[in-house]
C-alpha cells in the first residue's frame, strides 16, 4: 500500500553518507543514518517500509491486545523519525540538515494523515472496540490507548466518503506546510537603517553594514528605550506573514467543518480537560478583572523579572550573579534528588552525536531503578537558532517486544548567553524560571513510564501537559528551594533571607501599540492553536498541587513519590482529571480552578506561607 510513496535514496547520496559514517561512528542522537543530511531520506524510507509491514499486520490480526501493540509500534516507527526531524528542522546550525529534516517532516506527516483515513486499518481497531469480552479483559491503559487511536481516526474524517477523505488529507498537508512557513516567519529578524536608532543604544543589537538586525524583544534589558525599539521593530507587521496566518486559520476552519465540527476550536478541544470552547469561555469570564494600564507591552517581561528579584530583597541588577547556570543546575539536581530520588549526570557523547559543540547530554538516573533516559541540553544562543524555550521529545518511552524498556530521549532548548572571560553564564529571573519550567517537562518525559509510546510523557492533553512545568515555577520562586543553590559566583555569598514586599500589580493590561503585530511572531499559534488557555488551566492545577502538597515542605519525599505515582507516571494513558483527583485526593470544581488562580494574586497567601515556616 505504501510502496513508491518515498523516492529511492540516490546512490551518490548513499556513498556520501557511508563516507561520513567512516568518520563518525554515530549520527545525530546516535542514529547511524543521520551522520549526513542525506541520511534523513534513508531513515524516512526505513520508517515507511516498517509502516507498510505493520499496517498489513494490523489488518490481518484478530481482535485482542496485540492490535493495540501493533498500532503503537506503527506510531513509534513514524514518530522516531518525525519527532527527531521536527527538532532538527528548526535547531540545527547546518541549513542542509534543516532542509532535509523539513522535507522528512512533510513526508512523514503526509503518511500519518493518509493512515488516519485508511478504512481497512480503522476497521481492524473498530472490531477490537466492538468486542466487549476482549475490551473488558484489557487493562485500563490499553483501553485508553485503543480509544485514543480511534479518536485520531474520527477527527481526521474516517466517516467521510472517499472524495472528502482525500480532501481532508490534502487540507491537513496544506496546514502542515502553512504551520512550517509561519514558524519560519515568526523567528526571522527584522532589519532597520542604523541611523534611525539613537547611537547610544545601537550596541545592544547586531549590526550588519548600515543596518541593525533585531532578532527578538530584548525583554531582559534594563533600558526602556532598547525594549521599546526592539518591540516596535521586531513586531512590525509583515504582509506575507499575515497572509500565511490568515490562510492557516481559514484552512483549519475548513478542515474542522469538513469533518463535522462547528469551528477549529471545537475540534481542537476534543480530548482535553476543557472539552469545549464554551467551558473555556466560562472559566475566563469568571477570572476576568479590571486591569491597570500603567505599563507598556515592552515593559511587562522586564518588570516581571524585577518583581522576582524584589522577592529576594535584591536590586534587580544584582540578581543575576547569584544564579549562574551551573548553580541552577545543581539546584535542580538537589531538588529532584530530594523529591524523586533522581540525579542528573553528565554523559560522554560520541563524535557526530551532537549538532553543536556546546550541547550537553545528561543521563537521568534513579537511585533504585537506574537509568531512566537522556536529556540533551541545547542552552546557548547561536545564529539561526530561534529565541524560544522549548522541550522536544526525540524518542518516546515504551515497553518493547523483547521486554526491555525503550528509554525516552528529549531536548531542552533555551536561549542563554554564553559565558565570558569574567563570568559564567548568568541567568536573569525569567531565564531561571524558564529553565525550571522546561525541566518540569523533561521530568514528565523521563517518568511517564507507559507501556505505549503513543501516550508517553508529555503526549497527553495540552491543558494537562503544562502542569508539571508550571509546578516547577513554584519551586523556582520558593526561597527555601532557591537558598539551596543560589550563590554569588565570585564571593560565594548566599541570597539574603526573603523579605516580602507589597506589589500593587501582579497582572498588567497591555495597550495596543500602532504598527505592531505580535500575533505574527506568536509561534504558539501552531502548536497551541485554540489551546493557549491551557496555561491558565494548568496553572490552576499546579497552584492547587503546590499549596496542598508542597507549600509546607518543598522537599517532602512522600509528596514527591505521590506526585510521580499519581501524575507523572501515566503520561496520557489515564484521564487527566483522574490524575488530578489522585494527587489532590478530591475532585476539584470549576470554582476551585478559579479560586486557585485568584488566590495567587492574594498577598495574604504569601504571608501565610512565610508565617508557616
Amino acid at each position: 500500500m505504501l510502496k513508491g510513496s518515498c523516492p529511492e535514496v540516490p546512490s551518490q547520496a548513499v556513498e556520501a553518507a557511508e563516507i561520513r559514517r567512516k568518520i563518525f561512528k554515530n549520527g545525530l542522537f546516535g542514529v547511524p543514518e543521520l551522520s549526513s543530511p542525506e541520511g534523513f531520506q534513508e531513515a524516512q524510507e526505513k520508517a515507511l517500509q516498517e509502516t507498510e509491514q505493520l499496517v498489513q499486520k494490523a489488518c490481518t490480526t484478530p481482535p485482542g491486545p496485540q492490535i493495540v501493540m501493533i498500532f503503537d509500534q506503527l506510531s513509534d516507527a513514524l514518530c522516531r523519525v518525525a519527532d527527531l526531524a521536527d527538532f532538527v528542522k528548526i535547531a540545527h546550525p547546518d541549513f542542509a540538515f534543516r532542509e532535509a529534516a523539513e522535507e522528512t517532516c512533510r513526508n512523514i506527516g503526509t503518511m500519518v494523515e493518509k493512515l488516519n483515513t485508511n478504512i481497512e486499518l480503522c476497521q481492524s481497531l473498530k472490531q477490537l472496540l466492538a468486542n466487549k469480552e476482549v475490551m473488558d479483559s484489557l487493562d485500563p491503559e490499553t483501553r485508553q490507548v485503543a480509544e485514543l487511536f480511534m479518536f485520531d481516526f474520527e477527527i481526521s474524517g474516517i466517516h467521510l466518503d472517499e472524495e472528502k477523505r482525500k480532501r481532508a488529507v490534502d487540507l491537513n498537508v496544506k496546514i502542515l506546510d502553512l504551520c512550517n512557513q509561519f514558524l519560519i516567519g515568526a523567528h526571522l529578524p527584522n532589519k532597520i537603517d542604523k541611523q534611525i536608532l539613537p547611537e547610544h543604544i545601537r550596541y545592544n543589537f547586531a549590526v550588519e553594514g548600515n543596518y541593525i538586525q533585531i532578532t527578538g524583544l530584548h525583554a531582559d534589558c534594563s533600558d526602556d528605550l532598547v525594549r521599546e525599539a526592539a518591540y516596535k521593530i521586531f513586531l512590525y507587521p509583515n504582509a506575507e506573514q499575515l497572509r500565511c496566518l490568515e490562510e492557516l486559520l481559514t484552512s483549519r476552519n475548513h478542515l474542522a467543518q469538513l469533518v463535522g465540527y462547528n469551528t477549529f476550536a471545537h475540534r481542537a478541544l476534543q480530548g482535553t480537560m476543557a472539552r469545549t470552547p464554551g467551558k473555556v469561555h466560562v472559566c475566563s469570564e469568571m477570572i476576568r478583572c479590571d486591569l491597570c494600564q500603567k505599563l507598556m507591552p515592552w515593559d511587562h517581561p522586564y518588570y516581571s523579572g524585577v518583581l522576582r528579584a524584589e522577592r529576594y530583597n535584591i536590586e534587580p541588577s544584582l540578581y543575576c550573579p547569584f544564579f549562574s547556570l551551573g548553580a541552577c543546575m545543581e539546584g535542580l539536581n538537589f531538588l529532584f534528588n530530594q523529591l524523586l530520588g533522581i540525579s542528573l549526570y553528565a554523559e560522554q557523547t560520541e563524535k557526530g552525536e551532537l549538532w553543536c559543540e556546546d550541547v550537553r547530554k545528561l543521563a537521568v538516573v534513579h537511585e533504585n531503578e537506574g537509568l531512566l533516559g537522556y536529556i540533551y541540553c541545547d542552552f546557548y544562543q547561536r545564529a539561526d537558532k530561534p529565541h524560544q524555550d522549548c522541550h522536544f521529545t526525540i524518542r518516546g518511552g515504551r515497553l518493547r517486544k523483547d521486554g526491555e524498556y525503550q528509554l525516552p530521549v528529549v531536548v531542552l532548548m533555551l536561549s542563554l548567553p554564553h559565558s565570558t572571560r569574567s563570568s559564567p553564564t548568568l541567568l536573569t529571573p525569567g531565564m531561571m524560571e524558564n529553565l525550571f519550567h522546561e525541566m518540569g517537562h523533561a521530568m514528565h518525559s523521563m517518568l511517564g513510564r507507559t507501556r505505549y509510546q503513543h501516550v508517553t510523557g508529555t503526549r497527553c492533553p495540552t491543558d494537562f501537559a503544562e502542569v508539571p512545568s508550571i509546578l516547577m515555577e513554584y519551586f523556582a520562586s520558593d526561597y527555601r528551594v532557591v537558598n539551596q543553590f543560589a550563590r554569588h559566583f565570585q564571593t560565594g555569598q548566599t541570597v539574603s533571607q526573603k523579605i516580602l514586599k507589597e506589589t500593587q500589580e501582579k497582572f498588567y493590561g497591555l495597550p495596543y501599540v500602532p504598527n505592531t503585530a505580535w500575533q505574527l511572531r506568536f509561534s504558539h499559534l501552531v502548536g497551541y492553536g485554540a489551546k493557549y488557555y491551557s496555561y491558565l488551566m494548568s496553572r490552576a492545577i499546579a497552584s492547587m498541587v503546590w499549596k496542598q502538597c508542597f507549600v509546607q515542605n518543598p522537599f517532602d519525599r512522600a509528596m514527591g513519590e505521590r506526585y510521580r505515582r499519581e501524575m507523572l507516571a501515566h503520561g496520557g494513558g489515564k484521564e487527566p482529571m483522574l490524575m488530578v483527583q489522585g494527587m489532590l485526593q478530591k475532585s476539584p470544581s470549576v470554582e476551585d480552578f478559579v479560586n486557585a488562580l485568584v488566590s495567587d494574586l492574594d498577598q495574604d497567601f504569601e504571608t501565610f506561607f512565610m508565617d508557616s515556616e
